[in-house]
C-alpha cells in the first residue's frame, strides 16, 4: 500500500470514527427527573454567575471548566467561587459538543443543581435538567427562569414515551417558592425518618 493510499485509508477511518461518535452522542437519552428529584439528589443548589470558561484536552477528551461566582445558595454549602467541570468544549479549531451538556457564557446567571464528591470538581446534576437560565425582561425588569431541558424531549419512565416538559419562563419569585417547598418537603421526610428510627426498640 502506497503512502497516499495509507493516508487516505487513515482519513477514512478517522472520519468514520467521528461519525460513530456523533451518532453515539446523539443517541444518549435521559430519563426525566422531577423537580423534587433534582432537589433531593443535588449536593448543592445555587444561583450562580459565570465569570470564566476554559477548555482543555485531558485523556483524549475535551473538558471544560466553568468558574462561577456564587450569588445565592439555596441548598448545601458553597464557597464564593465555584468550579464546575463538564465534558465538551473547544480547543483551538476543534470543537466537541455532547448533547445535553450545558455551556455557559461569562456574565450569564442561572440556578444550577450541582453534584459532587469532596475533593472533586462539581458537575451539573442531570446536565440540561439541572440548569435553569435566568433572563430579565428589559421593559418590566422581571426575571424569569427556563430549564435547559424544556426545549428537548426526554424519556418519561412512567409513560415509557418521550415528551417535552420542564420549567419555561417562570418568574424567579415563583421558582424560589417552588424550590423552598421542595426543600421543606425533603426536610419533613428526613425528620419523620429520624423520629421513626428513634421510636424503634
Amino acid at each position: 500500500m502506497s503512502f497516499v493510499q495509507r493516508r487516505r485509508f487513515l482519513w477514512i477511518l478517522f472520519l468514520g470514527g467521528l461519525v460513530l461518535l456523533a451518532v453515539a452522542a446523539n443517541a444518549t437519552t435521559f430519563s426525566r427527573l422531577r423537580f423534587e428529584e433534582l432537589v433531593n439528589q443535588a449536593t448543592a443548589v445555587a444561583r450562580l454567575r459565570c465569570i470564566g470558561v476554559e477548555s482543555r484536552w485531558e485523556n483524549g477528551e475535551i473538558w471544560t471548566e466553568t468558574r462561577f461566582e456564587t450569588v445565592e445558595v439555596n441548598k448545601g454549602l458553597l464557597p464564593g467561587m465555584v468550579s464546575v467541570r463538564m465534558l465538551g468544549g473547544s480547543v483551538g479549531n476543534l470543537y466537541s459538543r455532547v448533547s445535553g451538556v450545558p455551556a455557559f457564557r461569562p456574565g450569564e446567571e442561572a440556578y444550577v443543581f450541582l453534584w459532587g464528591r469532596e475533593g472533586e470538581p462539581f458537575r451539573v446534576l442531570g446536565w440540561s435538567q439541572g440548569t435553569f437560565r435566568i433572563s430579565r425582561d428589559e421593559r418590566t425588569g422581571v426575571e424569569r427562569v427556563t430549564q435547559d431541558s424544556a426545549a428537548a424531549p426526554l424519556f418519561d419512565p412512567q409513560t415509557r414515551k418521550f415528551r417535552h416538559g420542564g420549567i419555561r419562563n417562570l418568574p424567579v419569585s415563583i421558582f424560589q417558592l417552588k424550590l423552598r417547598k421542595a426543600l421543606e418537603e425533603k426536610r419533613n421526610v428526613l425528620r419523620a425518618e429520624a423520629q421513626a428510627n428513634e421510636n424503634e426498640p
